[in-house]
């Protein structure tokens, strides 16, 4: 917007730091509001999603996944990053029926975050999805996951009391709080909107 004028910084330059199997890090050089440069070193990402599964008994499903950065186990709602030219609801029905075994009947894109803007340009779309049917996982290899069920007041408790301390799950949360209170809607059409459509 234009009023933001005075924040924003311009692209100068691009130095290639890391390409790896996963991450690909950058050095940008950058040219500030004030017109000196600086420069801005982050990991480009292809984009992921979140899904938050509704069991028809009110409950919903987790996983439980080491993470070798925090060398801990962490509580998480099924999510996986975009494959190459992956629209977001295929990549979330993807990942819910190979992480999990399940297969939904409806999906509501809730919206989109970013976990990590000072570092990183990774967005992540939230979908819910309901009509849950159990079936097969078919996990990648190297992947190991426990998947579980949970309520609502069960997923609210751990973030509180620091269980959950994972970002994606933790404004999942606050997604499921505010959809089953009615206090946000969600269009269970499966689609996404026009203007964060990948």
């Amino acid at each position: 917007m234009s009023e933001d004028l005075h924040l924003r910084e311009e692209p100068v330059s691009r130095t290639e730091l890391l390409s790896g199997h996963f991450l690909h890090v950058v050095r940008d050089t950058v040219r500030l509001p004030s017109g000196r440069e600086a420069t801005r070193e982050y990991v480009l990402h292809p984009g992921a999603v979140m899904v938050i599964g509704l069991l028809d008994d009110g409950r919903v499903i987790l996983e439980r996944q080491y993470r070798h950065p925090l060398r801990s186990v962490m509580v998480e709602f099924p999510a996986g990053k975009l494959d190459a030219g992956e629209r977001s609801l295929a990549c979330a029905q993807r990942e819910l029926r190979e992480e999990t075994g399940y297969s939904a009947t409806e999906w509501a894109f809730a919206g989109r975050l970013a976990p990590t803007i000072a570092y990183s340009d990774e967005t992540i779309d939230i979908w819910f999805a309901r009509g849950l049917t159990p079936g097969e996982r078919r996990l990648d290899e190297g992947e190991f996951l426990d998947v579980f069920t949970a309520t609502p007041d069960e997923v609210s408790g751990w973030c509180r009391d620091g269980r959950i301390i994972d970002c994606k799950t933790l404004v999942g949360a606050l997604w499921l709080q505010n959809v089953l209170s009615g206090a946000w809607s969600l269009d269970w059409t499966g689609n996404m909107p026009p203007e964060v459509a990948r």
